[in-house]
């Protein structure tokens, strides 16, 4: 028997980070929202590695925060290490990573939920989307409850008839042994939506009172805290910080590996799912790299609150018993206790190419998704897509313009575009490889690239709008200054050039100039810099960064400028791709599946050759002609 509640503007299914992004988003826009979860007690849930953050992840979560997004405030608040990656290489590859109270992040987001205005949390599993005349109309639970709604955004996560395994052991569960969703799956297939079968998965946990840390090399946080939200400051977040720890496997663990490697589900075709191809389990990478004599093994606090420890790169699907002896044959771990054993995690998924840019289904008009649903990998790229799909329900819902984030603007930008223009045949993970203009979008400059869209949004206040335009004044008038102020070949500038280990003036030059010199930075000119007025880190961080790597900044803003151009040529929505002549068969099959918002998109489809794009150029100019004179 069915009954209908209560009426919401919009319905989020599953609150793990991408719903919970979506459904604050939704809900401080003013929007009667309701987030579904199939358990209470996996709201924010970090059920594999306890960390956010990390190379290119990092920026993804300072983007999400400059646009009004919680999971930066959020882990703020429960880390419990701080430590900023690649600051031996240059900024754009410069990523935080934070090590996560698990259950103090899950029960610190929960609060807010539960505190948000507009926002319902209902524990119950949805077992089914109704849609009427190609228009999402309300969703069902599993125990017959209808709650009408005008959009729905599916953040389902790797729950849709989820299964854990290990060796022969198989449970039809969630993470962590939750409970799995088995019913939406087969309504949306029903709604003609394609379903893929992707596979993650998680190592073991260890007690920490059976560790010989001897053996292993201590980790330490930064003494210097960047926080990841701009709202913070240093002494803001600041807190005494637990180490992790490094050892490594050897020939033994590879051995065991082997010995065993029939036993493997990856490997005796127990598992169908596809996994990530960059974040392998150790059996992969010791089949895949088999010239490698060791890999490294991460131990990670799960938390203050216990003796847990994350096994971080040792992630795997093997039998118990081989666990055990693997786990134990690794420097440090000789006497492990495991306390959860690894396993890998089947799930439903859907072909993202099914999404517009702003992450609505195209043929289901006020259905979105966002997260590891959308066939990604990672707590942060879950959230970034959650944001993006709880705003983009939200603008269309109060009749707004959508928001699309190009990929000279985001980390956000390329994950979405990625995913709905590429084909992903395995969980995607974002890198910053994948950025083409990653000098522009450094985790330092979210701020800002995107606060400005966070307030037009709506998401941002006031106040932190301002701070950001005066923050911008700032350095614009402070790099002025440095490239105009004149310094002379005197006998103080000499000296400091000379202890910086810097080549000498011949004749006089502008502090601007001496910054660019790779031994010199603002910092360290101090000393002859006689009218510098006290400015804040961000700034001066900001101002070095832009001196410094000044030529590069420009030749990829002139390489964003001719990208600009193909995204800024529109294709019309009723474009007939059977009609453009001379487009090749391949090319016309990708580009009405996917069905492009502009060039720029159509030149990025796999099967879709440059000569195909100047066809297609030449055949919009000629359409826009025709449409003109008519």
């Amino acid at each position: 028997m069915s009954y209908t509640y209560e009426a919401y503007d919009v319905v989020v299914v599953g609150a793990g980070h991408a719903g919970c992004e979506a459904a604050l988003a939704c809900a401080r826009l003013s929007l009667n929202t309701l987030i579904v979860t199939i358990s209470m007690d996996s709201i924010a849930l970090m059920p594999c590695n306890p960390n956010i953050g990390g190379t290119s992840k990092g920026h993804l979560v300072r983007e999400i925060d400059a646009l009004g997004g919680e999971m930066g405030k959020n882990i703020d608040k429960t880390y419990i290490q701080s430590k900023m990656l690649n600051i031996s290489k240059g900024p754009a590859v410069h990523s935080l990573r934070a090590q996560a109270d698990k259950q103090d992040y899950s029960r610190t987001m929960r609060k807010i939920l539960e505190n948000t205005p507009n926002l319902t949390l209902k524990q119950a599993e949805v077992a089914e989307i109704i849609v009427e005349e190609g228009k999402i109309k309300a969703i069902k639970t599993f125990s017959g409850g209808i709650y009408p709604c005008k959009a729905v955004v599916l953040c389902t996560g790797t729950y849709l008839n989820a299964r854990c395994v290990y060796g022969d052991v198989s449970n039809y569960t969630g993470p962590n042994g939750l409970q799995a969703a088995t019913h939406l799956t087969d309504s949306l297939k029903a709604i003609g939506i394609e379903m893929y079968r992707f596979k993650t998965g998680t190592p073991a946990r260890i007690d920490k009172r059976s560790i010989d840390f001897s053996k292993m090399e201590e980790q330490f946080g930064d003494e210097e805290l960047i926080p990841f939200s701009f709202t913070n400051t240093a002494d803001k977040i600041k807190k005494e910080q637990v180490s992790c720890w490094l050892t490594y496997t050897n020939e033994k663990t590879h051995d065991i590996i082997r010995a065993n490697i029939d036993r493997s589900p990856l490997y005796s075709g127990n598992i169908k799912g596809t996994g990530p191809r960059y974040c392998p389990s150790i059996e992969d990478k010791v089949v895949k790299f088999a010239d490698k004599d060791r890999h490294q093994v991460f131990i990670e606090p799960e938390g203050n609150y216990t003796n847990e420890m994350y096994v971080g790169g040792m992630s795997s699907s093997l039998p118990e018993d081989v666990q055990h002896q693997m786990y134990r044959s690794v420097a440090g771990l000789e006497n492990a206790k495991i306390v959860r054993n690894a396993y890998a995690i089947e799930y439903d998924c859907i072909n993202p190419m099914q999404l517009k840019p702003t992450l609505e289904f195209k043929k289901i008009e006020g259905l979105f998704s966002g997260g590891q649903f959308n066939g990604s990998s990672g707590y942060e790229e879950a959230a970034a897509q959650g944001l993006m799909a709880g705003v983009n329900a939200a603008m269309k819902l109060l009749g707004k313009e959508q928001v699309v984030l190009n990929r000279s603007e985001a980390y956000i930008g390329v994950l979405i575009d990625d995913l709905v223009t590429k084909e992903t045949h395995e969980p995607y993970r974002m890198m910053t490889s994948r950025a083409e203009y990653r000098l522009l979008l450094r985790q330092d400059n979210a701020d800002l690239r995107l606060t400005k869209i966070g307030y037009q949004i709506g998401l941002i206040s006031e106040e932190r709008y301002q701070r950001v335009l005066t923050k911008e004044k700032q350095i614009e008038e402070e790099i002025t200054r440095l490239n105009s102020t004149l310094i002379g070949a005197n006998q103080e500038v000499q000296a400091l050039l000379e202890e910086c280990n810097s080549n000498s003036l011949k004749t006089g030059t502008t502090l601007g100039e001496l910054i660019r010199r790779p031994e010199l930075s603002y910092e360290l000119i101090k000393s002859i810099d006689k009218n510098r007025k006290p400015l804040t880190k961000d700034v001066i961080e900001q101002v070095n960064i832009n001196i410094k790597y000044e030529g590069y900044i420009q030749r990829q803003l002139k390489q964003v400028e001719q990208f600009k151009k193909l995204e800024g040529k529109v294709i019309p929505k009723d474009l007939d791709y059977t009609k453009v002549p001379s487009l090749r068969i391949e090319a016309k099959q990708k580009l009405v599946q996917i069905k492009p918002i502009s060039v720029g998109q159509a030149s990025r489809i796999s099967g879709v050759s440059p000569a195909d794009i100047s066809v297609l150029l030449i055949y919009l100019e000629q359409y826009k002609r025709k449409a003109s004179n008519e």
